[in-house]
C-alpha cells in the first residue's frame, strides 16, 4: 500500500484515540547500528510495538545514547538527520513514517466496499506487507519477513540469481554464512533455499565466472530474496571446470565434474567448432577408443552405459559427422554436470555414468544474437524476451563439408563422398509468479552421408518436454517434467534396382517424472519423487526400396516396454565436519506384449537347437518384469575449510543394450530392451576421494579411487548376426566386467595461466565366466576391454595475455588401446591358416596429441552494434599419425600391417563469431 494512504489510515486513528502515552522509558546505547536494531530494542524496553517501510530504513545506520527517555523521544533522537518521522499512537504504537502531512480525510470507497461490518483491512499486514525484492546492492539491509513480529528458529531464505545483464538463471553459484557456516548451491533454475537463524546475517555469494559479492539481510520469518549478480571482468582468464572453489571441498558428493560453457570457448578442438563432448572427453575418468569416435568410456563403462541428457531429453547418438563434432549446439548449453559416481537417486537406467546438458534460458531484457562461421560449420542463435514474463532462445547449425571428402585421396574410395548434418533448438520459458516457472525445449538433428552413389545412410535425433517448477509454501519445491524422445537410422540402396532396400531401426521413449526437494530443517534436505518411462522400439525392418528389387520384406516384431521407479535420499548434514546422503531408488521394467518369443534349456546357451517352446503374448500386458533397489550412498569428512575426505558407494540397473561389434557409437548400432531372455545389466561402484584447495582455494587438488563391478554385459559370439536377427538371444553372451583407478587433478583457477592437469590410472577387464560356455575367451579368464587404456595424462591450459588476447593449449596422452593380431600362420589339410592371439593381448602405438589457439575476444566498449571473437588454431600441432586401429591384408603371400589414423597431419583452422 503507498505511503499516503498508510498516512490516511494513521490520521483516522489518531482522530479516534488518545494520544498520550503511559508506556515505559527506555535506555539505549547504540553505536552505528542498523535503524531496525534500534527499533527492536526500543519495542523491547517500552512495550509499544513499532510499524515502519522496510525499504525506508533498510541501509540506515544510527547512532544513540539515552538514558530513561519516552520511546518516541528516543526514536526521533535516533532518526535526527534522516528523512523520517515517528507518530505515537494510542499508548501502544509508534509509526516511523515519510509523510508529515496530515490529511483529516479518506476518499471514497476507499476499502474498496461498501458493506456494513466487512472488516476493511487488517492494518499490521497493509503497513508491513513486503514488495518482491530485488537485490542488487552489497549496502543495503534487506528485510526479510514481518519486522513486528519477528521468528524464532530457523528461518527458510529463497530465491533466484540472475545475471543482471540478460535475467539469465546463474546455476552453480554459492551463497552461505561464515559463522556458522550454513551454504546453498543455487539449481539449475538458478534456485537457492538457506535455512538460518533469525536476525541479521551477511551472505557471501561467489561463483566461477562471478563478481564475488554478499547482501546484508535482517531475516525475521520465511521470505524470498532475489538476486542480480555481475560477470567477472578478469584481469586473468578463468577456464575451469567447476563451478564454484567451495564446493568440491564442501560437498559430499564425488566424481562429479561441473562445466560451465562460458569458461571452455577458447579450449582448441578439431575445426575450431565448440564441442560439448570433446570438452568432457578431457575430463579425468573419460576415455574414447581414438580420434573422431563417437561416444565414450567413463571408468571403465562402455559407450552405451551413459545415460545422456539434453534439457531432460535422452540423446541414443550424441555426435554429428563421424563423431567428428557433438550432437550440441554449444552457443545455447549453459552448463554440463557428468556423474561418474555418487549418481543422484533421481538418475537411473545407465549403470557407468550420467551426462547432463542444459540448455540456456533466453535473454530476459533485450533482443541479441550471435552467428559464426567455421571451416566446416556455421550456426546462428537468436534470443530475446517476449513481453515482461517471457523468453525464448533459438539456434540453428549446418554443415558444408563435401570439400573435405574431396580432398582425399582417390585409394581411399571416400573421395567422392557426401556428408552433412543440421540441428534445430528451441527453448521457450514462462514465469507465471514467483513460485511457478514453465520451461519447454525442442530439439531435433540429422545426418546423412554417403560413401559412393549406391549407399546411403542417415539418422535422427529428436527430443521435446515441458517442465513446470513450482515452490511450495512449506519449504519443499517440484519439478514436474513431460516429454517424448526419439532415436532412428536408415540405411538404403537405389543404384541397382534389383537388389535396392530400406534397412530401418527406431525408438521412441514417452516419459513423465516429478522430483521434490524438501528443505526439512537445516540438517536435512529431502528429495523424493519417481517417475515412468514407456518404451517403443523397431528393432530392424529391411524392405525393397524399387519396384523391381529382389529384396523379400522383413519385419522383426516390435518390443515394448514401460519403466517405473520412486527413490528417496536424505543429504543430512550431521555437524559441521560431517555431512552423509543416502538414498534408495527402486526400479520395476516391465516387458510387454504383444510378443512372440522362445523359451530355452537352461542348462545350455540359448541356440535354435536348445529350444523349448514358444509362447505368445497378446495385448499390452507384461509378460517379464525385472525389479530391484538401487543404493546412493555418499558421506563427506572436511578436516577444515579447504580440506576434506568423501567416499561413495552405488548400485545401478540397467535395462535397454546397444547391439553392436564395435568399440564406438555408430550410426547402425541398433539397441535392445531386456525380455525373457536378456537380462538387465547390473552395476556397482565404490569410490574415495581426498580434496585439498591451496593459495586461497585458487588451486584446486583432488585424488579418487574407485572399484566398480559390472554383471550380464552384453558380448557377441563369433560369428554373430547382429542386423535382422529374429533370435538375438542366440548369438550374444552375457559377460562379466570390472574396473578400478586412481584419477588426480590439479586445477588452477585464477591468474594469468590457469587451466587444468590430470593423471588417470585404470584398468578395465572382461570375462565370460559361464559353465555354459564350451569355448569362452581366453579360456574364461580375465581380458581387457577394447576401452581399457592404463595410463592417460590430460592437459588445458590458456594464458591470458591482455584482456582481449590470450592463448590456449591442449596436451593428450594415453596408452594405446588393445587389439586382437594374428601371431602366426600354419597348414592344416592342404590350407593355410592364420593363429590369432588372445582377445585383445596387443596394443597398439600410444596416443598423443597438442593443440594450441590464439585467441581475440570482442572489445570491451559498450556502444558497439556488435562484438567480433577470433580463433586461430592447430589441431595436432605436432602432426602425429596416431593409430586408430591397426588391420592386416594378404600381399604376396604374406601378411601385411598397416595402421589407421584419423589426423595424420596438423589441421590448421580460423573460427570467426559475431554478436549483435
Amino acid at each position: 500500500m503507498r505511503i499516503r494512504q498508510i498516512g490516511y489510515i494513521i490520521i483516522m486513528l489518531i482522530i479516534c484515540h488518545s494520544p498520550l502515552f503511559s508506556q515505559q522509558n527506555v535506555s539505549i546505547h547504540a553505536e552505528k547500528q542498523p535503524a531496525t536494531e534500534v527499533f527492536r530494542q526500543i519495542a523491547a524496553q517500552s512495550g509499544l510495538t513499532v510499524y515502519y517501510n522496510p525499504t525506508d530504513v533498510d541501509s540506515l545506520i544510527v547512532t544513540l545514547a539515552c538514558t530513561d527517555t519516552q520511546p518516541a523521544e528516543a526514536m526521533q533522537q535516533a532518526l535526527e538527520g534522516s528523512h523520517l518521522q515517528v507518530f505515537a499512537f494510542a499508548d501502544k504504537y509508534l509509526f516511523v513514517l515519510k509523510d508529515k502531512k496530515l490529511i483529516t480525510s479518506l476518499p471514497d470507497n476507499f476499502f474498496g466496499s461498501d458493506r456494513k461490518g466487512e472488516e476493511k483491512s487488517n492494518f499490521a499486514a497493509v503497513l508491513n506487507k513486503q514488495k518482491e525484492q530485488k537485490a542488487t546492492s552489497e549496502n543495503k539491509v534487506y528485510t526479510i519477513g514481518d519486522a513486528s513480529a519477528p521468528g524464532s528458529g530457523k528461518i527458510k531464505l529463497s530465491g533466484h540469481m540472475t545475471d543482471f545483464r540478460t535475467g539469465e538463471p546463474v546455476v552453480g553459484a554459492v551463497v552461505y554464512i561464515e559463522n556458522p557456516t550454513i551454504a546453498a548451491t543455487t539449481d539449475a533454475f538458478g534456485f537457492y533455499t538457506l535455512l538460518l537463524p533469525a536476525g541479521r546475517h551477511n551472505l557471501q555469494i561467489k561463483g566461477m565466472g562471478l563478481k564475488d559479492t554478499q547482501r546484508q539481510v535482517m531475516l525475521n520469518s520465511d521470505g524470498q530474496l532475489d538476486i542480480e549478480l555481475e560477470e567477472q571482468v578478469y584481469s586473468l582468464k578463468e577456464v575451469t571446470i567447476t563451478s564454484d572453489r567451495i564446493a568440491n571441498v564442501r560437498s559430499n558428493i564425488l566424481g562429479v565434474e561441473r562445466v560451465n560453457i562460458k569458461e571452455i570457448k577458447n579450449v582448441p578442438t578439431v575445426f575450431g567448432e565448440k564441442d560439448v563432448i570433446r570438452i568432457v572427453m578431457m575430463l579425468p575418468g573419460v576415455k574414447a577408443v581414438g580420434e573422431a569416435s563417437s561416444g565414450f568410456n567413463v571408468r571403465g563403462g562402455s559407450t552405451d552405459q551413459n545415460l545422456i541428457l539434453f534439457n531432460n531429453g535422452t540423446i541414443y547418438n550424441p555426435t554429428h559427422l563421424f563423431g567428428l563434432f557433438s550432437a550440441f549446439n554449444a552457443d545455447l548449453v549453459k552448463d554440463i554436470e557428468l556423474y561418474k559416481s555418487s549418481i543422484p537417486a533421481k538418475y537411473g537406467g545407465r549403470i557407468s555414468s550420467v551426462l547432463e546438458i542444459n540448455g540456456r534460458e533466453g535473454n530476459k531484457k533485450k533482443f541479441t544474437g550471435s552467428a559464426s562461421l567455421g571451416l566446416l560449420t556455421s550456426r546462428i542463435t537468436l534470443e530475446g524476451p517476449i513481453g515482461k514474463k517471457t523468453s525464448f532462445i533459438a539456434g540453428g547449425r549446418t554443415t558444408y563439408s563435401d570439400w573435405l571428402l574431396n580432398l582425399l585421396p582417390e585409394k581411399s574410395g571416400y573421395k567422392d563422398g557426401k556428408a552433412g548434418f543440421y540441428d534445430l533448438n528451441l527453448i521457450v520459458d514462462h514465469k507465471f509468479s514467483d513460485k511457478d516457472n514453465l520451461y519447454a525445449s525442442g530439439y531435433y538433428s540429422h545426418d546423412h552421408f554417403y560413401f559412393d552413389a549406391n549407399e546411403r545412410y542417415s539418422y535422427t535425433n529428436a527430443n521435446g518436454s515441458l517442465k513446470w517448477r513450482h515452490v511450495f509454501p512449506n519449504r519443499m519445491t517440484g519439478t514436474f517434467t513431460g516429454g517424448y524422445d526419439h532415436y532412428d537410422y536408415l540405411t538404403k540402396t537405389e543404384e541397382n534396382p534389383a537388389e535396392a532396400y530400406r534397412l530401418r531401426f527406431g525408438i521412441d521413449q514417452i516419459f513423465g517424472k516429478l522430483d521434490f526437494t524438501h528443505y526439512l530443517n537445516e540438517k536435512h534436505i529431502l528429495d523424493f519423487g519417481g517417475g515412468t518411462t514407456y518404451y517403443r522400439l523397431n528393432p530392424g525392418e529391411n524392405l525393397p526400396n524399387h519396384p523391381e528389387s529382389l529384396i523379400a520384406p522383413d519385419k522383426l516384431q516390435k518390443e515394448q516396454a514401460m519403466e517405473t521407479y520412486f527413490y528417496l535420499a536424505d543429504r543430512w548434514e550431521i555437524n559441521d565436519r560431517l555431512s552423509v546422503s543416502a538414498g534408495l531408488r527402486y526400479m520395476m521394467f516391465n516387458s510387454m506384449g504383444p510378443r512372440t518369443y522362445s523359451l530355452y534349456d537352461p542348462t545350455f546357451l540359448p541356440s535354435e537347437g536348445t529350444e523349448t517352446e514358444t509362447k505368445t503374448v497378446n495385448g499390452f500386458r507384461a509378460f517379464k518384469t525385472y525389479h530391484a533397489p538401487e543404493i546412493r550412498l555418499s558421506a563427506r569428512y572436511a578436516f577444515d575449510g579447504d580440506f576434506s575426505v568423501k567416499a561413495g558407494f552405488n548400485t545401478l540397473q540397467q535395462n535397454i543394450h546397444k547391439l553392436s561389434n564395435t568399440t564406438i557409437m555408430s550410426p547402425t548400432d541398433t539397441w535392445k530392451l531386456s525380455d525373457a531372455n536378456i537380462k538387465p545389466q547390473k552395476g556397482m561402484q565404490v569410490a574415495a576421494g581426498l580434496y585439498k584447495n591451496f593459495m586461497g582455494n585458487s588451486i584446486e587438488t583432488s585424488i579418487e579411487a574407485y572399484y566398480k563391478t559390472m554383471k550380464d554385459y552384453l558380448d557377441y559370439r563369433s560369428g554373430a548376426q547382429l542386423t535382422m536377427n529374429h533370435h538375438i538371444e542366440t548369438d550374444v553372451i552375457s559377460t562379466q566386467g570390472k574396473a578400478y583407478g586412481v584419477e588426480l587433478m590439479v586445477k588452477k583457477t585464477q591468474g594469468k595461466l590457469n587451466g587444468w592437469v590430470s593423471y588417470s590410472y585404470s584398468r578395465t577387464q572382461l570375462r565370460q565366466h559361464d559353465a555354459r560356455i564350451s569355448d569362452p575367451i581366453n579360456d574364461g579368464n580375465w581380458y581387457p576391454a577394447d576401452y581399457d587404456k592404463p595410463h592417460e595424462v590430460k592437459f588445458a591450459g590458456n594464458y591470458k595475455f591482455t584482456q582481449r588476447y590470450s592463448f590456449s593449449l591442449n596436451c593428450d596422452y594415453s596408452t594405446g588401446r588393445p587389439v586382437t593380431l594374428p601371431v602366426s600362420k600354419f597348414n592344416y589339410a592342404g590350407g593355410e591358416f592364420v593363429y590369432y592371439s588372445g582377445r585383445n593381448q596387443y596394443r597398439i602405438p600410444d596416443f598423443f596429441r597438442m593443440d594450441v589457439a590464439f585467441n581475440i575476444e570482442p572489445s570491451h566498449k559498450l556502444t558497439l552494434l556488435t562484438h567480433s571473437t577470433f580463433s586461430i588454431g592447430v589441431y595436432n600441432v605436432t602432426g602425429r599419425k596416431n593409430a586408430y586401429s591397426v588391420y592386416y591384408i594378404s600381399e604376396g603371400g604374406k601378411l601385411q600391417g598397416y595402421k589407421m589414423a584419423i589426423f595424420g597431419a596438423p589441421i590448421p583452422y580460423l573460427s570467426y563469431n559475431i554478436k549483435f
